[in-house]
């Protein structure tokens, strides 16, 4: 059973259709679509479908998933819970008080057996910081970061939560602004509307 993709381009936005064999593989060929300098968008509506040995019983994917826990996030791991139907995994929070760690993405779940990846979670800062402050420390984020424009993105800032807005040549640009966000003090939510544009 082999992989079968498809992709359509139209205005810059390209989609992905069709079936892979793994998430992982889901997720690298979203990644080499968006290292093309004139792609602006990406749907990726790729269906994983597991070769019959890498389907596992969702017990099995549950545990490993925990274990994974321990070792990316081991001071926040006991505030998070898995629940696997079907293969697709949902990470929620327990109780409140998730303070730290990179939860909003999937790198922490595993890969054999997995279809998907939910991610529920959502930080809270083990410090309040004023608004203007977070907004500052990720200016001056993007004024250090090589890859940054930082006069072609605002920063707008709602207690912990951020929106970036405005234009970018790359999606590597795109990413790296959401990525210098994300590590600022007291952000707990990033919503990052930067539109690509070559």
């Amino acid at each position: 059973m082999g992989a079968e993709r498809r992709s359509d381009v139209k205005n810059g936005v390209v989609t992905l259709t069709g079936f892979v064999r793994s998430y992982a593989e889901k997720f690298a060929a979203e990644r080499a679509v968006k290292r093309v300098t004139e792609v602006v968008g990406v749907a990726n509506d790729l269906e994983v479908r597991l070769p019959q040995t890498d389907e596992r019983p969702d017990p099995e994917i549950a545990r490993e998933v925990v274990a994974n826990l321990k070792i990316w996030l081991p001071s926040s791991r006991e505030h998070i819970k898995a629940a696997v139907k079907n293969g697709w995994v949902t990470l929620g929070a327990r109780s409140s008080g998730i303070t730290s760690g990179t939860t909003r993405n999937g790198r922490c779940v595993g890969s054999k057996g997995v279809k998907g990846v939910s991610n529920l979670i959502r930080l809270q800062p083990r410090l309040e910081p004023k608004p203007v402050e977070i907004k500052q420390k990720i200016e001056e984020a993007f004024r250090r970061s090589a890859l940054v424009d930082a006069n072609r993105i605002t920063v707008e800032t709602h207690g912990g939560d951020v929106v970036l807005r405005g234009t970018v040549r790359s999606w590597a640009e795109r990413e790296e602004a959401e990525r210098a966000a994300w590590l600022a003090p007291g952000v707990t939510r990033v919503d990052n509307r930067i539109a690509v544009s070559p």
